[in-house]
C-alpha cells in the first residue's frame, strides 16, 4: 500500500532542560536535543519505527530546513523534500527539572508562494497513485487559506485515495467541506465541529456517528487525553482506555496515534484493533522525554500493559 504523509508547516523541534524557571535571569540549558517535527513528519517517523514503508513529503527552507531534512535522512526515511523560500520554523520545549513541568513555545510558519503551491500540487500528483493513503497533517500557516487541505484534495488526479486529515482550528472546520477517510479531533475540537463549546459523552458519540452516517468520514477517532480515545465507524462506537504510565512529554502523541491507526488500517485490521493500535503508539510517545517519539521498546511495553 502506498502511504504518503504531507507536512506543509514542519518545524525543527528543539528541547532542553533547565534547573528551575526563574524570570529575568540567564538560565543554563542542558540535555539539548534536535528533532524533525510537524504533524506528517512525526507520523512518518513513527510508521518507520513500526516498519511501515511510507513517503514523508514536506517543505523546507533556509538553514533550519536543511537541518530538518538532514535529520530525516539520518533516520533513513523515504522523503520527498520540497524546497521553499521561507525558513523552516523552530519550536522549543523546555522542562523545569525542579517542578518537572514542560513549557512549549510554538513558532508560526510563513506560508507558501503561489509558485510554490503549484510545485507542491504537481509533486503530490506525481506521487499519489491509486489506492494511496494520503495524510495531510499539522497546522496550516496563518498566511494561507484555512481550506488549503481541501484545495489540495480537489487537485488530486488519482482516484480511490484514502484521505486522512489531522489538523485543528479553522482548518479542521474546513475539512468538513468534503468527505475524508479518517479524521482525528480531540474532545474540544469535536465540540467545535458541532458548533458547541462542550459535548457530553452521549453527544460526542451521537455527533461522531452523525459524521459517519452523513458520509463525511469513514472513521472518526476522538482522543480523550489520559482517558484514551473512542472510534466511530459504520461498525459503531469503540472505546480504548490508556494504561497507567509515567508521562514525560505529550509532544507528538497525537501524531503518533495517527501513525498507529494507519499501521492497523494498512494491516486490514477491524475497527477495535485500529483504535487499540492508535492508543498504543500515542501512549508510547508520552513515555519518552522532550520531543522524542514512540520507540519500539515503549510500544512493546504498552502492548504488554494492555494485555495484562
Amino acid at each position: 500500500m502506498n502511504i504518503i504523509t504531507l507536512t506543509i508547516n514542519p518545524a525543527l523541534d528543539k528541547s532542553a532542560t533547565i534547573n528551575h524557571l526563574v524570570p529575568e535571569q540567564k538560565l543554563k540549558c542542558h540535555a539539548i536535543e534536535f528533532q524533525a517535527g510537524g504533524g506528517g513528519v512525526n507520523i512518518s517517523r513513527v510508521l518507520h519505527t513500526l516498519g511501515v514503508k511510507n513517503n514523508c513529503m514536506f517543505t523546507y527552507g533556509g538553514d533550519t530546513g536543511k537541518t530538518l531534512k538532514g535529520l530525516l535522512e539520518a533516520e533513513h526515511l523515504e522523503c520527498t523534500p520540497i524546497s521553499v523560500a521561507a525558513w523552516t520554523r523552530e519550536n522549543l520545549a523546555v522542562v523545569d527539572a525542579k517542578t518537572e513541568l514542560q513549557y512549549r513555545f510554538g513558532m508560526p510558519g510563513k506560508g507558501l508562494s503561489p509558485t510554490e503551491i503549484e510545485t507542491l500540487k504537481s509533486t503530490i500528483n506525481q506521487s499519489v497513485t491509486e489506492d494511496t493513503i494520503f495524510v495531510m497533517s499539522g497546522s496550516i500557516p496563518d498566511a494561507m487559506a484555512a481550506d488549503f487541505y481541501i484545495q489540495l484534495r480537489d487537485s488530486l488526479t488519482a482516484k480511490n485515495v484514502k484521505i486522512i486529515i489531522d489538523t485543528s482550528g479553522e482548518a479542521l472546520k474546513a475539512s468538513l467541506k468534503k468527505p475524508v477517510f479518517l479524521m482525528k479531533p480531540n474532545q474540544g475540537e469535536l465540540a467545535q465541529l458541532a458548533g458547541k463549546d462542550f459535548l457530553t459523552k452521549p453527544e460526542q458519540e451521537d455527533f461522531a456517528m452523525q459524521l459517519i452516517h452523513n458520509q463525511q468520514a469513514e472513521y472518526v477517532v476522538v482522543s480523550l487525553g489520559a482517558r484514551g480515545a473512542f472510534l466511530a465507524s459504520a461498525d459503531g462506537i469503540y472505546y480504548q482506555n490508556t494504561p497507567s504510565v509515567k508521562v514525560k512529554s505529550t509532544i507528538g502523541a497525537g501524531d503518533s496515534m495517527v501513525a498507529g491507526l494507519i499501521y492497523a488500517i494498512a494491516q486490514g485490521l477491524p475497527s477495535k484493533a485500529i483504535l487499540k493500535w492508535g492508543v498504543i503508539c500515542g501512549v508510547a510517545t508520552t513515555m519518552t522525554g522532550g520531543t522524542n517519539l514512540a520507540s519500539k521498546e515503549n510500544i512493546q511495553k504498552v502492548i504488554d500493559l494492555l494485555e495484562d
